[in-house]
């Protein structure tokens, strides 16, 4: 149903979303979901729309004491957004061909409940993304993100590629954890990915 919290492993999770073209009908439904939920957890950062059962390519940010670019209350909303490098677009996958700084960090994602995995990512990225203009369009924006707001907009923008921080986990031979009566216990990647 959407509008609900998806858990691992429904299928919509390993989607590719649709590209949002303006603000009529679901779009606007995706957002005002997005916000209920996201403001309702508080352990969470950002969620994106495939965690609400949408296919479309939308994600909310919680604020962290930044006031900058478009938001709805206390989220702000990225639609069709992408990791831009250099002079032009370039495809997220090659980020790790070109190189660059990447750190190891712990995330958790709701769809994976008390799950946790150390995932390399980016600490500084220029990103591109829209928000809705006056006549129901779509305008583009441009930043730099750093710090915990690029590492959240990475894996939500991963969501709408079908990209799991599991998969970067594994790829990435990382180690997984899961939350038990309050303490990180070391599982195997074999327990977590039976899709």
């Amino acid at each position: 149903m959407k509008g609900k919290l998806v858990l691992y492993p429904n299928s919509i999770l390993r989607r590719k979303c649709r590209v949002v073209k303006d603000n009529k009908g679901e779009s606007l439904k995706v957002i005002e979901d997005l916000k209920k939920v996201l403001l309702e957890t508080d352990i969470s950062a950002g969620l994106a729309a495939p965690q609400l059962g949408y296919d479309l390519r939308i994600f909310g940010v919680k604020h962290h004491g930044r006031d900058k670019g478009e938001n709805y209350g206390d989220l702000r909303v990225f639609i069709n957004p992408k990791i831009i490098l250099g002079k032009g677009e370039k495809e997220y996958l090659l980020m790790e061909a070109e190189g660059g700084e990447r750190e190891d960090f712990l995330e958790g994602c709701l769809s994976f409940p008390e799950l946790f995995g150390t995932v390399k990512r980016w600490r500084e990225i220029e990103v591109e993304y829209g928000v809705f203009g006056s006549k129901g369009d779509v305008l583009k924006r441009k930043e730099k993100l750093t710090d915990f707001e690029a590492i959240v907009f990475q894996h939500e923008l991963d969501h709408l590629d079908g990209v799991l921080f599991v998969d970067h986990v594994k790829k990435q031979n990382g180690k997984f954890y899961k939350q038990e009566k309050g303490k990180m216990v070391d599982m195997g990647v074999d327990e977590i990915l039976k899709d």
